[in-house]
């Protein structure tokens, strides 16, 4: 049974909600980079990853922002894959079927949501969102799009005095994302109890394109060990398994989950 076919009997034999998680891998295709991939353009690779924390922004928020609006600028410009693409389409073959799917992504990009998937959890916020610096500042618990700040004194003259601030409180503005040295907690929007509750009822979980490096990883891997759930890793750099409850797939997303969909008449 080739690939495909097994990840496609999976999905058509799951009793219940399935449970997308995708990382970066997802994208690259897309021409955005990895954090921690082999792609030449992977952040680790640079050694830029000390910049995409907490700490970073308080001490250089001009730079911090600077970076940020650099990959704004790509994000932007970046359109979905067929991988992107094609899971749209499960979600509605789900739907079609009276089965739940919950797609949760740990990617900042915009590219599930242009693509039209409608049940997107985004784990570490959007780079299209900024909210307040401060948390003591109650707007500081919701999310204004990045658009509606001003920019034009800080591309022009990038300094402290130019980063765009809070209405509210008048404190810096930062990017709605999750820093490496942030928790989970920190922002209702991260949606940390809907992903506990997915896990609770997920019947079939598969992982895309991450590097199972980080906390909702752990907690996706973990849940489905624990409820003995079957877990499809979809990478080129998945682990080599074969097993009962585990299966690596070393192929493409992009070119794997197309012919998923056409196995399950979806396509």
């Amino acid at each position: 049974m080739t690939s495909a076919a097994l990840l496609a009997e999976a999905v058509r034999t799951a009793a219940g909600p399935l449970l997308v998680l995708t990382g970066a891998g997802i994208s690259l295709a897309s021409g955005i980079p990895t954090f921690r991939g082999r792609d030449p353009g992977a952040v680790w690779a640079s050694n830029l990853m000390a910049r995409a924390t907490l700490e970073h922004f308080q001490r250089d928020p001009v730079d911090s922002w600077a970076w940020y609006r650099q990959r704004h600028a790509g994000v932007v410009a970046a359109e979905p894959n067929a991988a992107h693409r094609a899971l749209v389409t499960l979600e509605q073959w789900q739907a079609a079927r009276g089965a739940r799917m919950r797609l949760v992504t740990q990617n900042i990009d915009l590219l599930h949501e242009a693509a039209g998937s409608r049940s997107v959890i985004k784990v570490h916020g959007s780079i299209d969102r900024a909210r307040c610096a401060d948390p003591r500042c109650p707007a500081a618990e919701s999310t204004v799009p990045t658009s509606t700040l001003d920019f034009a004194a800080f591309e022009a003259r990038p300094d402290a005095g130019t980063v765009p601030r809070c209405p509210a409180c008048g404190d810096l503005m930062r990017p709605h994302v999750l820093w490496f040295d942030e928790h989970y907690g920190s922002h209702p929007d991260y949606c940390w109890s809907e992903v506990l509750d997915t896990c609770d009822t997920m019947r079939l979980a598969i992982a895309i394109g991450t590097s199972f490096s980080v906390g909702v990883t752990d907690l996706i891997s973990s849940a489905a060990r624990q409820r003995g759930v079957p877990l499809f890793i979809v990478d080129p750099q998945a682990p080599s398994i074969d097993g009962r409850h585990v299966v690596g797939i070393r192929e493409p997303a992009e070119d794997l989950l197309p012919r998923v969909c056409a196995l399950l008449g979806a396509a």
